[in-house]
């Protein structure tokens, strides 16, 4: 049991570190190969933040262990909203901008009811992670095109002069490419062999502990990143980095997953934990307009505690559900 603890702490640690490391090492890497930054920041930077989810989910599937890379999606998912979004808005209110609830936050619900159309069968089979891979690409797609089309880009502006303030040389930047993928390939195995021995231990499945342990561990990154862009008053990161992350699982890495190993979901994890997850994303429309119609609202800290208490409340009922 301590050895598997061992493992699953150490991989939690090199995997958030590598994850950022590859990060690093990649977008300097673009940038000296002239690829523009909003390519950069939307690609590289947007799925090297959901590396260590994704990382996980396929060293999970490609070793017979499906249970724990849906869990990781679905929790991630619940995570991000109740947890992280409940942490950050109770450091200071989260403004939720008109443009969040006219475009994000209907895509995202749109995403979700599809993600849960095709797992009411209780299979994620390869014919259903095309669809969402499929999915991923095109709305990638789109919003690569529409950030293109614009004739000032803030992200775009707001990323170039990140990158100018962390260059790097060529050698430097491929050296961390190469260290970072070996060691976040190499701490998510440790991770799912620890999460895999605790679970056996314990006595509770592997989709419990990828739900919380493994989902909790992998959305560290969104977790810093948020509650430093509360601090600093940034809500649109703040949220953005949520909602873009919780797009990523539901598409890319449930996609991923599924397409090297298919895998069979329970009733009760479609009536439970993808319930859950979809009345979350559902609560970010109720909230952000607030019921006055404005277009525009907030996340205030009365909000964020029910967001919070949300969290703990399924959580609780996981484990004691799970031990009885």
């Amino acid at each position: 049991m301590l050895l598997f603890s061992l493992s699953l702490v150490a991989g939690l640690v090199l995997l958030v570190w590598s994850a950022g490391r590859f990060v690093d090492g990649s977008a300097a890497a673009a940038r000296h190969f002239r690829i523009p930054p909003l390519l950069i920041g939307m690609l590289i930077v947007g799925f090297g933040t959901s590396a260590p989810e994704m990382s996980v989910s396929a060293i999970s599937a490609s070793e017979g262990n499906p249970d724990i890379a849906l869990g990781n999606v679905f929790g991630s998912n619940i995570t991000n909203i109740a947890l992280i979004l409940g942490v950050a808005s109770l450091i200071s209110p989260i403004a939720v901008q008109s443009r969040v609830l006219r475009k994000e936050l209907p895509i995202l619900s749109a995403v979700t009811a599809i993600a849960a159309f095709l797992f009411f069968d209780g299979m994620l089979d390869r014919q259903d992670a095309v669809i969402l891979l499929g999915l991923f690409a095109l709305l990638t797609g789109w919003s690569l095109w529409e950030g293109i089309s614009k004739s000032s880009d803030e992200f775009s502006e707001e990323m170039e002069r990140e990158l100018d303030q962390h260059q790097m040389p060529l050698k430097k930047s491929l050296f961390l490419i190469a260290i970072g993928f070996g060691l976040l390939l190499a701490s998510s195995r440790m991770l799912v062999w620890g999460a895999v021995g605790i679970a056996a231990a314990l006595g509770v499945s592997n989709l419990v502990i990828g739900l919380t342990v493994v989902a909790i561990g992998t959305s560290l990154p969104e977790f810093a990143s948020s509650v430093v862009a509360a601090r600093k008053g940034e809500h649109d990161i703040a949220l953005g980095n949520v909602l873009g992350s919780n797009l990523f699982n539901t598409l890319a890495v449930a996609g991923i997953a599924g397409a090297i190993h298919p895998a069979e979901i329970a009733p009760v994890v479609f009536s439970r934990d993808i319930m859950v997850m979809s009345l979350l994303t559902l609560s970010l429309f109720v909230i952000g307009y607030g019921f006055r119609g404005a277009g525009t609202g907030r996340i205030n800290r009365i909000e964020g505690s029910l967001l919070l208490g949300s969290y703990i409340a399924y959580t609780v009922y996981l484990v004691m559900t799970t031990m009885s």
